[in-house]
């Protein structure tokens, strides 16, 4: 009896199962999602608090109230849907650090440097040229495509890209196309950082694009960058408090749990980029263009 054949049909079942059930995950996380919800309730309710003020409604008065707005609203704007998706970050950094032999500290912070540096390049770069192009950004624009915002069609082609690469992100550590970052989970960390990063490129949230106008206004490049770099940062405050928790609370069993099954590591990761990446191609390129008249999809009695 050939049991490497046995072993390896095994993985492939499980494989297409992991697939299967990331994929319908996904679609079905896009056609129940509710964006005033979290948008509004969740949104809105966080910023108002933390602020003290009516975030949306209370003028920016100041530079340093516009760089405390860029944080707290980038908190706030966590659960969106144009930011949820950072939360397949979790199983990419447990990967690296799980790697890690010098230190419970160094495997906690290693990944989430690198998981900020390549968010804050892109988001910091995004902000300083931003700056520099203000009104001629469609994501600043009032203009409308039939009955589809400009601004939200740039929001479709951003996030279908985005997620499309979260997509490959996630069968390549299933091991169903070629991975290119095979042996380097650290950079696959900086990769997926960026991604996130870009999610600023896109952004409709209604208090990033006060931000966004805020900034443009400054006309100071340096100051959109540093603004756009704390939204970043606030918007992945929530997940490196989870990722520390995970890390520090279980004093390094969690890492040590996934570094003994690389199996379990590529499964884990794999799952979260590739259900998290459909989602986001489904919702940005068929929910949202949907509810202005372009194609169809489901829609809840709620939305």
């Amino acid at each position: 009896m050939d049991t490497s054949t046995d072993v390896t049909g095994t993985r492939t079942n499980s494989t297409g199962v992991a697939v299967l059930i990331s994929v319908a995950a996904g679609v079905l996380l896009a056609i129940l999602w509710s964006f005033e919800f979290v948008d509004s309730v969740i949104g809105d309710n966080v910023a108002n608090t933390l602020l003290g003020r009516a975030a949306k409604t209370t003028p920016i008065d100041g530079s340093v109230a516009g760089l405390l707005f860029a944080f707290v609203s980038g908190f706030a704007g966590t659960f969106t849907a144009c930011n949820i998706a950072m939360a397949a970050s979790i199983g990419p950094m447990s990967a690296a650090g799980a790697g890690e032999r010098t230190g419970l500290l160094r495997a906690l912070l290693r990944p989430l440097g690198a998981f900020a540096a390549g968010m804050v390049t892109v988001s910091a770069v995004y902000g300083f040229v931003g700056v520099l192009l203000g009104e001629r950004l469609p994501q600043l624009s009032t203009d409308v495509v039939g009955s589809m915002p400009v601004r939200l069609l740039q929001s479709s082609v951003v996030f279908g890209l985005v997620g499309l690469a979260m997509v490959y992100l996630g069968l390549a550590s299933l091991g169903v196309v070629r991975d290119v970052f095979a042996g380097r989970p650290t950079a696959r960390v900086v990769a997926l950082g960026a991604l996130v990063g870009a999610f600023l490129i896109g952004r409709p949230y209604p208090m990033f694009v006060k931000l966004f106008h805020w900034a443009a206004d400054t006309g100071n490049p340096l100051y959109g960058a540093a603004t756009f770099a704390l939204q970043s940062l606030g918007n992945i405050l929530l997940v490196s408090v989870l990722f520390a928790l995970l890390v520090l609370g279980s004093r390094g069993r969690f890492l040590r749990w996934l570094a003994g099954n690389p199996r379990r590591t590529a499964v884990i990761t794999g799952t979260l980029l590739l259900g998290l990446g459909v989602f986001t191609v489904v919702y940005w390129d068929l929910r949202v263009p949907s509810l202005f008249g372009f194609g169809w999809f489901p829609a809840m009695p709620y939305n």
